[in-house]
Order: C-alpha cells, then structure tokens, then sequence
C-alpha cells in the first residue's frame, strides 16, 4: 500500500486530495492545524491525523515522529505540500507589519522546507515524489495580495530546485490553482454550497469555477508511474482562467 503526507489537510483542497487518495487505496497522515477540522475526517485505520503547525520546527518534528511510527519503517511515496493561510488579501503594503507578513511565508514557505526537509530520506527510501500548492496568484495578482503572492511564487521557485537537487531518488511538481470552490469541504462550522451566477462561470473559458476534486486528481496522476518522467513543471489548473483577456467595461 502507497504512503502520503498531505498538510493542511483537514480541509478545502486538502481535504480533497486525502479522499482522493483514500479512494485510491492509499495510506495517508493528515497534518493540519485546526484539531476541530480534522477530528471531523473519517475514523480510517489508513488515516492518520496529527495536530501540527507547519511553520513551527518543533512542532514539525513532532509530528514526524508519530508519522514515522505509523510507516514502521517503510518509505514515503508522496508528501503533498498544501498547508498555508488560505486568505490571499494582506491590507494595503503601507500598513502590512512585519510579523503579519512573516505569518504568510511561514505557513506557506517556511512551513513547505520543514516538511519536505524532514521527508526526504523516507522519500528518496520508496523513490517518492513531491507536489507543492502555489496558485495563479504566483503569476497574476490583485490589490494588496504582496504577502500571499510571495509566499507563492516562493513555493512555485522551491519546487523546480527541489526537482534539480532532489531528483533522480524524488520527482517534484507544484500545481497553480485558480478560482477553486473549497466550501462543501470545510468542516462543518464553515460548511457553504455557494451556487455561482453566469458571470462567475463565463470568466472561466471551461464554463465553470474549479472543484476540489480537479486538483485532487491531478495530485493522483502526478504520483502515479504515468507522471514518472515529469518534474519540476508548474501546473495551472484554472478553467483556463488567466489565457483570457479582460478588458474594462
């Protein structure tokens, strides 16, 4: 049976790709930082949950050891890099202080090179691989998104050296979400089904906003041996969202 790591995992697009996963079989630990979301996942005994602040090193090495208990000395096929303040929008830059912007890169950034750091060896042990989250914000932005634009364009940066440094043993990619309807998949305080208009769907070229279940099989296909010769590449998956133009009304 095939292990994974998937962080921020107890909901939104985390969630996601632990079902996807468990659907197809595989062993996965669920790292998150909300004890609430993730003693809402399935009782599995292929599940394992553990409490975990990503951006915390001490807290990481916690985490890793109760994860390389649970592998009882078998390798790890996938760690998925997902956890990160899902908030993209900081305030103005003129009134950002410096530890709200350290938060941002630390859940993100900081928090990606902690784990990946600490799963290498049982990566390169089961020759593994690698998928970190970024986002079309790493390419494209809005007003007053510097924090969350940095902390992803920092992963998207990380992953290709990662592939450089880290391959032939372990394959890494970074996948781009855009607009991603994440509501159905909170935990159940923030539980929402929002029904989106025309004008939301006609911005996507695929006659949609994204569901969670488009990058979760997309993580799938990744780590599976039909990807084998693909690392280092960046994957937007927006319903061809940033390839239209927009011009002012």
């Amino acid at each position: 049976m095939q292990t994974a790591i998937v962080t921020g995992a107890a909901q939104g697009i985390g969630r996601g790709i632990v079902t996807r996963l468990r659907q197809d079989g595989w062993r996965v630990a669920a790292l998150d930082l909300d004890a609430e979301a993730l003693a809402e996942l399935p009782e599995d005994p292929h599940l394992l949950t553990v409490e975990c602040d990503v951006g915390d090193e001490d807290a990481v090495a916690r985490a890793m050891t109760r994860v390389g208990d649970w592998l009882q000395g078998a390798g790890l096929d996938l760690l998925v890099s997902n956890a990160g303040i899902a908030n993209p929008v900081s305030g103005p830059i003129e009134r950002l202080s410096l530890s709200d912007w350290r938060a941002w890169q630390d859940s993100h950034v900081t928090g990606a090179f902690l784990v990946v750091r600490a799963c290498v060896p049982l990566l390169r042990k089961a020759q593994g691989c690698i998928v970190t989250m970024a986002s079309t914000r790493a390419l494209q932005s809005e007003p007053d998104c510097e924090a969350y634009a940095a902390a992803k364009g920092a992963l998207l940066s990380m992953t290709h050296a990662l592939a450089v440094s880290l391959g032939p043993d372990i394959r890494a990619n970074c996948i781009l979400p855009g607009w991603i309807e994440t509501g159905p998949w909170q935990k159940a305080a923030n539980r929402s089904d929002p029904d989106h208009g025309t004008r939301d769907k006609a911005q996507h070229p695929v006659g949609r906003v994204g569901r969670v279940d488009d990058i979760a099989g997309l993580v799938a296909w990744l780590a599976s041996d039909q990807a084998g010769f693909v690392t280092g590449q960046r994957f937007v998956v927006d319903g061809g969202m940033t390839t239209k133009m927009i011009y002012a009304e």
